[in-house]
């Protein structure tokens, strides 16, 4: 059995790169990535996420993540399962002993939430909104080392 927070990744994951439109949809494209759940429990999970139901671009109306009522669908197809190894991340910048680190939106959260999980020694704190994170780095750290404690949670950080 995989855990909720896979599977809440799963669902944002589904609902941001397919026109999903109702909840027996995706239970169907949940159950083909290995997830098995009732409905009563996708229905609890799409309220955690806050998941709204907006008019897509042909008139039907699909499931969107919060605040992306006009959200951008991926245009390149990648299973969920591929695509939850990437954690959202895009980009990070640097500025004194800051950073700001980019993600996908819906995943600046969890995405915190592993980096406070590390317990890391270089890393003071984050702040975390829809789709920016903000880390407080020790002084004297060098953005190499934060690279390579990141890349932890973030394989793909360069």
């Amino acid at each position: 059995m995989k855990n909720k927070n896979n599977r809440l990744d799963a669902i944002k994951i589904i609902i941001s790169s397919k026109e999903v439109g109702s909840q027996e949809e995706l239970l169907q494209e949940l159950s083909r990535e290995g997830f098995s759940l009732t409905q009563a429990t996708l229905s609890r999970d799409l309220k955690q996420l806050k998941v709204a139901k907006a008019a897509s671009m042909n008139g039907n109306y699909v499931y969107v993540l919060p605040n992306n009522t006009m959200y951008k669908r991926m245009t390149d197809a990648h299973s969920v399962t591929e695509m939850m190894q990437h954690t959202g991340f895009i980009s990070i910048e640097f500025s004194s002993n800051l950073a700001v680190i980019r993600t996908r939106p819906g995943y600046a959260s969890s995405l915190a939430y592993d980096i406070d999980n590390l317990n890391a020694h270089e890393i003071l704190g984050t702040i975390a909104g829809d789709d920016t994170i903000m880390l407080v780095l020790r002084e004297g750290v060098s953005r190499t080392g934060i690279k390579g404690v990141l890349s932890h949670v973030i394989p793909n950080i360069q």
